[in-house]
């Protein structure tokens, strides 16, 4: 078996723990500690966070904020499916994820970082949705593995009661905010119902075939 190769390190702002990108052929893994954060072999679900996303969307130009870049596949996916007058903003806190998106893992993120429609700003996700009232027609967060702050402990300020209520006021009538987790967590959806949005929970595959494990997507939509 080939082993994994430790291509880069990169300390997390405001984080204890140090990120890897690891390389095995064409494989490409990034860990946070001991766990995986992502695997450039599993990337059904971030697909689906974005497909679930659009499919809500009505306006004729929408502006979705996509928090975290990771290895791309939740903006790739997004693009082809959003018209030509969108804008997306993917807000990403490393400023080594985005050297490496345009270094080793340029090819998993292909033509998405140079796409007209796209910017790329280092940035704190929780700043830039405090930063505006009534902006973002979709809200995609894909930061941690779950509601709680895995690559930071601030991070638990963006699944709180307040970090819930800011971003409702940061979307737009009708918008949406779609969170990515490895699993289900009930306190989230009942704080999730009590900001006043409508929640749906789907179970997505976390991979690209019918096997393997199942990641949850919280789609919740502002009246």
């Amino acid at each position: 078996m080939i082993p994994w190769e430790t291509l880069d390190t990169a300390a997390v702002p405001g984080g204890r723990e140090t990120l890897r990108l690891k390389r095995r052929g064409g494989e490409f893994s990034v860990m946070l500690g001991s766990n995986e954060l992502m695997n450039s072999r599993l990337s059904g679900s971030e697909e689906a966070l974005a497909r679930l996303s659009i499919e809500r969307l009505t306006s004729p130009a929408p502006r979705l904020l996509v928090g975290g870049l990771g290895l791309g596949f939740t903006l790739r996916a997004a693009l082809p499916l959003l018209p030509p007058k969108a804008h997306v903003t993917v807000a990403e806190l490393v400023p080594a994820v985005i050297a490496w998106a345009r270094g080793p893992l340029a090819a998993l993120h292909g033509d998405s970082l140079t796409d007209p429609r796209v910017s790329i700003v280092e940035a704190d996700v929780g700043a830039v949705i405090r930063a505006q009232r009534s902006r973002w027609d979709a809200i995609l967060l894909d930061v941690d593995n779950g509601p709680e702050g895995l690559s930071r402990a601030s991070n638990d300020a963006l699944y709180s009661a307040s970090g819930l209520a800011a971003a409702h006021n940061a979307l737009a009538p009708g918008g949406v905010l779609s969170v990515w987790s490895a699993g289900p967590d009930r306190s989230f959806t009942r704080r999730l119902r009590d900001t006043g949005l409508a929640v749906e929970e789907v179970s997505v595959r976390a991979g690209t075939t019918r096997r393997g494990a199942r990641h949850v997507i919280w789609l919740a939509s502002k009246a």
